[in-house]
Parts: C-alpha cells; sequence; structure tokens
C-alpha cells in the first residue's frame, strides 16, 4: 500500500486539507456590501473569472455556483478579480532568538496555514522574513492555489539566524508593501526597538495587526539555579547572576509586562495579539485557540 504524498514538509495534510476551507476573518470588513468578501473602497462590478472557495455560512447566496452544486452536491463561491484586494503580509521573524527551543519551526507552520487561508481565498499573499540576509527575504505578492508550491518552497527554505528584529523588519518591508489588509507578525518580540513605531507605521497603511507572540518553554518557565552567566544569543552580551531567585520574579514581571504592553498597542488599533509557547500542538493552536477567537473562520 502507498504512502500519500506529503504535499510541503510544514503541514501535515489533513491540516493543510482544513486550513484550505478557512479563511482569515479581520476585524474590520474590508467589503464595499456590494459583492465578494474583501473588497476595494472602490464601486463598479466586475465579471473577470478569478477562482473559487466554498461556501461559509453568511456568504451571499446570489454567488453560489449551483452548477458545480448540482453536479457535487457541495456549495462554492465564486470569485471575481477585482475581489483581489484585501492584502495578507506575513512578516516572519527569523533572528537568531527566534531559532531557541523551536519557536521558528511553529513560526513558519503557523506563517504556512495562515498564508493557504488568504491565497485559497484570492487575497495577495506576501511574504517578508528576517533571517541571515542583512535585508528581509521577500515573497512577492501572490494569490490562488497556483502559488502554493512556490509560497511552501519559500518557507522551506527560510532558515533562523539574522539580527534583523522584527521592528526593523517591518519598517523595510513597508518601504515595498502597497494595498490595504491584515499584517501578521510571528515573533518572539525580543527586542530592544520600539514596537509602538511598527504598529504606528502599520496601521497608517492600512494594515491591520495580527501579533502572534511566540515563546520557548523554558522562556516562559525558566527553571534555574545556582550562580549563572546570562548570554544574550545575537549581541552576545554577557550578565553574570548570583541572586536567581529575586531575578526570576523581576523576569515574569517583565515578560507578563511585555505581554500586556503588545496586546494593549494591538487593541489601540483595532488588531490582536496572541501569546503562545513554542511547544503547543499546531492544531491546538489553528483549530481551537485562532479559531475561538475570531481570528479566522
Amino acid at each position: 500500500m502507498s504512502t500519500p504524498v506529503q504535499f510541503t514538509t510544514l503541514l501535515p495534510n489533513e491540516v493543510l486539507a482544513r486550513v484550505e476551507r478557512m479563511r482569515l476573518s479581520p476585524v474590520k470588513r474590508l467589503t464595499n456590501r456590494q459583492r465578494g468578501e474583501h473588497l476595494a473602497e472602490k464601486g463598479g462590478s466586475s465579471i473577470d473569472f478569478a477562482d473559487f472557495r466554498d461556501y461559509v455560512a453568511g456568504d451571499d447566496l446570489r454567488h453560489v455556483d449551483w452548477n458545480i452544486f448540482s453536479r457535487l452536491n457541495h456549495p462554492y463561491l465564486k470569485l471575481y478579480a477585482h475581489e483581489e484586494d484585501m492584502h495578507a503580509v506575513l512578516i516572519l521573524d527569523g533572528s537568531t532568538s527566534m531559532a531557541f527551543e523551536n519557536k521558528f519551526e511553529l513560526g513558519r507552520q503557523l506563517a504556512a496555514a495562515l498564508g493557504v487561508m488568504g491565497l485559497t481565498n484570492v487575497e495577495r499573499v506576501s511574504v517578508y522574513a528576517c533571517s541571515r540576509s542583512p535585508e528581509p527575504t521577500l515573497l512577492p505578492p501572490c494569490t490562488g492555489r497556483q502559488a502554493m508550491k512556490k509560497f511552501f518552497r519559500f518557507l522551506e527554505d527560510l532558515e533562523p539566524g539574522g539580527e534583523i528584529t522584527i521592528d526593523a523588519a517591518v519598517e523595510l518591508a513597508l518601504r515595498r508593501h502597497r494595498g490595504r489588509g491584515i499584517a501578521i507578525l510571528i515573533s518572539d518580540f525580543l527586542t530592544f526597538g520600539d514596537v509602538t513605531r511598527s504598529f504606528n507605521l502599520l496601521h497608517a497603511a492600512g494594515l491591520e495587526i495580527y501579533g502572534l507572540q511566540i515563546l520557548g518553554p523554558s522562556e516562559l518557565n525558566p527553571e534555574l539555579a545556582g550562580d549563572l552567566r546570562m548570554v544574550d544569543s545575537e549581541s552576545q552580551h554577557t550578565l553574570d547572576i548570583s541572586s536567581i531567585g529575586e531575578l526570576l520574579g523581576i523576569y515574569h514581571e517583565h515578560r507578563l509586562a511585555l505581554e500586556n504592553h503588545l496586546a494593549a498597542e494591538c487593541r489601540r488599533r483595532n488588531g490582536r495579539l496572541l501569546s503562545l509557547s513554542a511547544e503547543e500542538p499546531l492544531k491546538a493552536v489553528l483549530f481551537d485557540k485562532l479559531l475561538r477567537r475570531g481570528w479566522v473562520k
């Protein structure tokens, strides 16, 4: 008996099949209430067919292809060319700190799953990855199922280990990006930079912020004792510590303060933040946490 071919190393086939039937759900509906799911703020109509996607409860029944329904007994919606206006901009942190405890691997998997939701719903998906190169590696905007192979190959080839911080990556990405939609930031957000400025720039560019903070298990619950020397993985600066018990309390205060600050800054701009452990199962994140919080549907 032959083994099913794995379409990508990033997502198991059963996960890929399910996310292909899902879609991103921005807080602010980017439609003109006339047709399509994510429309530009321009009027007019189009007869240029672009793609199909699965019907989801709440969709306009006028756009169901009834001929396909009569043959397959499954509802599909027709999408048109001028409906391809919502951008899903994935900004993936590949700095050295993300190489710790599987953070980058979970980040790539989440980027793959969320990108597929955009591609299969004929949204314009682009990726900016700050990894080993001095500037973010770019996958230009692409759309439709035909772009999935190129999209997966781009993510599969990425390696962590760069020095570009997430706030710097945002500014570099916005020099090239044009178009409204969602900016999905996947990072540990462990930066000395000013993320408030980055969030302001994204909001001013018409991009709704999805912040996914991924931390390693030992970053969430460090188990330390005795005298230690801490080494910054990116700058190589060291810090010698003797009173570890007191330091742990201060560390947790600062970690929670960072998470609360990020969440508040996202909410101020009608965005969202979710903090995750790198050891959380991908299915639990996609089909439980993100679904229940309304990030996807």
